[in-house]
């Protein structure tokens, strides 16, 4: 089982300031297997992506494969594949975005256009948003894509069900056969929001989430890792990752 580093985990401000390709670095010194690197935080894609060539495991896109209007983003997708690519990315990262009824038929273009970019899988995550991050959005659409004759994985976010008041283990347990990633990801509730913190840290039943996903495929960690130490608590979080999963 590898362990990966979302860049996101560093936070923008420091991820601004150092740049991904230094926050590879860091997490490569920390022992993690690889690392997850973050679209919305590249400063300047057309140096940085080529600089971090043969670094990523998963390149993630902040852009959802369909329009709010159910239409498949083609544009998206294309600047996602091609970000992968340069990156030599084994793993596209994306949310469904406003998939729904009226957008099953553009499933088999999806179809054609991954079978034309065959070096990169393409991992569908549930989000934060009620299109993208409940368990029907997601039951639905991994029901008309089998159906379609695709066979996409799922990247398993075990926080952001919280964020539309779904259950996490309820999610885990159905979904768990189309797991191919899992994000580890705490979460604590704040007074007006939820909000990302370490495995140890939240008021979810994490281990049980834990149980209920495959064991052998890779987990990243996506919450905060903050201190005066990056190198030492980043591992320290790494060495946890791999005993909790070791441990469920």
């Amino acid at each position: 089982m590898k362990v990966l580093i979302s860049l996101s985990s560093f936070g923008a401000a420091e991820t601004g300031r150092h740049g991904q390709l230094w926050c590879t670095d860091l997490a490569q010194q920390a022992g993690a297997d690889g690392v997850e690197v973050r679209g919305e935080l590249l400063r300047d894609a057309a140096t940085e992506l080529p600089a971090l060539a043969g670094r990523a495991a998963v390149y993630s896109s902040p852009e959802g494969l369909w329009t709010p209007q159910g239409e498949l983003d083609e544009a998206a997708l294309a600047r996602g594949v091609q970000a992968a690519q340069v990156l030599r990315a084994p793993r596209l990262k994306m949310s469904i975005g406003g998939f729904g009824p009226s957008s099953h038929a553009s499933l088999q273009r999806l179809k054609a256009l991954l079978q034309a970019a065959p070096q990169v899988e393409l991992v569908i995550e549930n989000d934060q948003t009620a299109t993208a991050g409940t368990l029907a959005a997601m039951q639905a659409f991994f029901a008309a894509q089998a159906k379609a004759g695709l066979d996409l994985g799922m990247t398993f976010d075990m926080g952001n069900w919280h964020w539309q008041g779904e259950c996490p283990l309820q999610a885990a347990q159905a979904l768990a056969p189309y797991v191919r990633y899992v994000h580890c990801k705490g979460v604590q509730r704040l007074p007006a929001k939820w909000v990302a913190v370490p495995l140890a840290d939240s008021v979810a039943p994490w281990r049980a989430v834990l149980r209920a996903l495959p064991a052998d495929v890779p987990h990243a960690i996506e919450y905060p890792l903050v201190g005066d130490d990056l190198v030492a608590v980043t591992r320290e979080q790494v060495a946890f990752i791999r005993a909790a999963r070791e441990a469920a």
